[in-house]
């Protein structure tokens, strides 16, 4: 029988809050609400971008890194099950969906369809094609290479505008690209807003200030600018990813000789979160070091003593 696990005791939790210094801490929070995807060739070609820059426009991050290819090679019906099979990295994988009676698969030389009775065609949701294969091939990741943003002035420059001309995209293509991978891009919107993240800890050594801390967070909260919201989630991103191609904030984040982070200290932030959670990503996000997952929460404590770290598992 296995031993249940002992909840937290009073005593214990005074021990490990009580190292806090302060009773308020605030966390600046960002996080990505919208996203695209392309090939890297892709941003010369304007009638395909088209119908994807009303997101594009919105668009100040940008991650340039290698995905695996991924070919259709054949669509089976074996009794009401529909098999969809791919190969990426010499390897097939198979996507399957249970049909519903009045569906049947067809062809039309090669061109796969599925048909009702009235003629009517239909195909499964690409999105959805991408995150089974994603789920039961664990095969279709994205590695990052690179992080970077593009604001202008007053968020008037979007990523591609900045990729067109962007010296490192052209040397990592040049580079060459490794059999099997393509080079690709997401791009991503970050909120609109600032949210703030807050802890109160009773046990803090300090719980005079609470007040004023809180009045502080809050006016942190609503004068961040987007274009210092902006820098902040690319550093946060850089430091978490460590991307082999960037240089800037890969060991200088977070340090207090930062000017970007100048006003989170004059506000005494002590954590600022950097956040990309999509379901429907066709790919998991890695790196050289941090393991393929769709869900990345980047964590950074701006100061060094263990009495200000916000979060104590970091």
């Amino acid at each position: 029988m296995s031993k249940r696990k002992k909840e937290p005791t009073q005593s214990s939790k005074e021990d490990i809050f009580g190292k806090a210094a302060f009773d308020i801490e605030h966390a600046l929070g960002m996080y990505a609400f919208s996203f695209c995807t392309i090939p890297a060739e892709g941003i010369y070609d304007k009638q395909a971008l088209a119908p994807l820059m009303s997101v594009i426009e919105t668009c100040h991050i940008y991650l340039i890194g290698y995905t695996p290819k991924i070919d259709f090679i054949d669509a089976q019906q074996k009794g009401r099950t529909l098999e969809l099979k791919f190969t990426a990295l010499g390897r097939e994988h198979v996507v399957s969906y249970e049909l519903p009676p009045e569906l049947s698969l067809k062809a039309d030389g090669e061109l796969h369809y599925l048909e009702d009775a009235h003629g009517q065609r239909y195909w499964p949701n690409e999105q959805e094609m991408s995150a089974r294969l994603i789920s039961e091939s664990k095969a279709i990741n994205f590695e990052v290479k690179y992080v970077g943003q593009a604001y202008g002035q007053d968020g008037s420059r979007n990523a591609i505008d900045r990729l067109l001309k962007h010296e490192t995209l052209q040397k990592i293509a040049l580079k060459g690209v490794p059999e099997g991978y393509r080079l690709s891009l997401l791009l991503l919107a970050i909120q609109p807003n600032n949210q703030l993240i807050t802890t109160m800890n009773p046990f803090a050594k300090n719980d005079a200030d609470g007040s004023a801390r809180i009045q502080s967070g809050l006016e942190k909260l609503f004068n961040t600018s987007e274009e210092e919201r902006v820098s902040l989630y690319e550093a946060a991103l850089i430091r978490y990813f460590y991307p082999e191609f960037n240089k800037e904030f890969k060991d200088s984040f977070p340090s207090t000789n930062l000017k970007i982070l100048q006003n989170c200290y004059n506000k005494d932030f002590c954590s600022v979160v950097a956040e990309i959670c999509f379901d429907e990503l066709p790919f998991r996000l890695w790196s050289q070091t941090i393991e393929p997952a769709l869900y990345h929460i980047a964590k950074h404590n701006l100061h060094k003593g263990e009495d200000r770290r916000m979060f104590f598992g970091c």
